[in-house]
């Protein structure tokens, strides 16, 4: 029987074994690393994407032989390390993913080798401390302005210190954090729920991390355009969906979390309740990443299975019951860039289709990574090339001149943003969330903001 040169069906992933000792024994990661590496080395779409295999190919190129049994498994660091599990080389561009009997999982091959570096310690201190986001954001939010004050790029003094100490990167763009919580702002008011087409519908509002801690707007968003369209929510954050950890390979830190949020969330779903994630990484691990890694688990089943992403909740409402009418148009247009980690939950340009449902609106999607990949971007080592592989992405939306940025992650936003500054050289503009506009087609501005 021939191999076939590419699969023409569907993408399917394994679940992860990641408690078998095989999976993290060094000499069965190595003959992997190099049956895969052989591979894109002959084939090489994967050019384009992320720094991993510029690097790899270089490093084979550059080889005595120039082929892979000339490279050492000693110079494979810097390939593993340029990876940022964002699964675009998985999802859009390798032809020899699973089913294909190459079986080639490029992302999971690099989360195996870093579950291996974890489970022998070689996680640094501070980057295992910048994955404990709950902490920081709870010590963080004690003191918000005191926090915001030493993260600020333009205060050289405190971040100096951060890149000499822990390794951030100076010029790099960090997260804002806030007093008080999104949970805390839904407990203490929530909006009015609308007599609208779609009230037979209830929610609960994954918080996420970053919007509970960093930016509430985007929940406060969420909940206005779902209580203008009838819905019913609930705002639940048991903690920290665990994508830091999974970055840095500590799996059963992740499982230990899916298991616990999925136990919070039963008896939501159990009422007939929704659940709606609010940034697409956290959408991604609770649809797709938990039930790899817990296969077993009937809670994580059927929290993946009932788990939406707000821009794909939103879409679906127009979709099925209408919306709720008042949308006015947003002047001047919006380029929206498309998350890598909402192009991996597989479900289409749901942010450009949900921005298109605001009259008179131009929407221009933007389809390149920004380059962050979580706390990648940020640090020392990586700035830099985060801001070469996103130039095309912030290129893209200075070209365009939209009066509105928007990008449905909000990290890849910040660093979009951070990329035009750079071509531009002046201050750059506000990266929104897409349900951020919506709401502000819908009239809504928070904490008093003007029209």
């Amino acid at each position: 029987m021939s191999v076939k040169e590419g699969s023409t069906e569907a993408p399917t992933r394994h679940a992860i074994p990641w408690q078998d000792p095989a999976f993290t024994d060094p000499g069965k990661i190595d003959t992997e690393l190099r049956r895969v590496f052989d591979i894109c080395h002959g084939c090489r779409r994967c050019f384009n994407l992320c720094d991993s295999f510029p690097r790899l190919f270089d490093l084979i190129d550059e080889s005595e032989s120039g082929e892979l049994d000339s490279v050492a498994s000693s110079s494979f660091g810097p390939v593993i390390d340029a990876c940022t599990l964002c699964d675009m080389c998985f999802m859009t561009k390798c032809p020899y993913v699973p089913p294909h009997e190459f079986d080639l999982d490029f992302p999971h091959l690099m989360l195996r080798v870093r579950a291996a570096e974890a489970k022998a310690g070689k996680i640094g201190f501070f980057d295992s401390q910048l994955a404990r986001t709950d902490r920081n954001g709870r010590l963080a939010g004690a003191a918000p302005g005191l926090a915001n004050w030493g993260s600020n790029r333009n205060n050289r003094l405190t971040r100096n210190m951060l890149e000499s100490v822990a390794g951030m990167h100076h010029d790099a763009e960090l997260p804002k954090y806030t007093g008080k919580t999104f949970e805390a702002r839904a407990k203490a008011a929530s909006p009015e729920v609308a007599d609208a087409p779609a009230r037979s519908r209830k929610a609960v509002l994954y918080a996420t991390c970053f919007v509970n801690y960093n930016n509430p707007g985007i929940g406060e968003a969420a909940q206005y355009v779902l209580a203008r369209n009838g819905v019913e929510t609930e705002v639940v954050y048991p903690e920290c969906c665990g994508m830091p950890q999974l970055e840095k390979g500590e799996i059963g830190d992740v499982a230990g979390r899916a298991r616990r949020i999925a136990a919070v969330m039963m008896p939501w779903i159990d009422k007939g309740y929704d659940i709606i994630a609010l940034t697409p990484s956290c959408a991604l691990m609770l649809k797709f990443e938990w039930p790899l890694i817990a296969p077993d688990e009937e809670d994580v089943r059927r929290l993946s299975e009932a788990t939406r992403d707000i821009t794909e909740y939103v879409v679906d409402i127009a979709r099925t019951e209408g919306l709720a009418e008042g949308l006015s148009p947003l002047e001047g247009g919006i380029s929206v860039h498309l998350a890598c980690h909402a192009r991996a939950q597989n479900m289409g340009p749901k942010a450009a289709v949900l921005l298109r449902l605001i009259p008179a609106t131009e929407v221009t999607p933007i389809e390149r990574c920004s380059g962050h990949g979580g706390s990648w971007g940020i640090k020392k080592d990586n700035f830099e090339v985060a801001l070469k592989v996103g130039r095309p992405a912030a290129r893209s939306a200075v070209d365009k001149g939209a009066a509105f940025f928007a990008s449905e992650c909000p990290l890849a936003g910040k660093h979009i943003v951070r990329g035009m500054e750079k071509l531009e050289g002046e201050a750059g503009c506000r990266a929104w969330h897409p349900i951020e506009l919506f709401a502000r087609a819908y009239g809504f501005r928070p904490g008093g903001e003007s029209p």
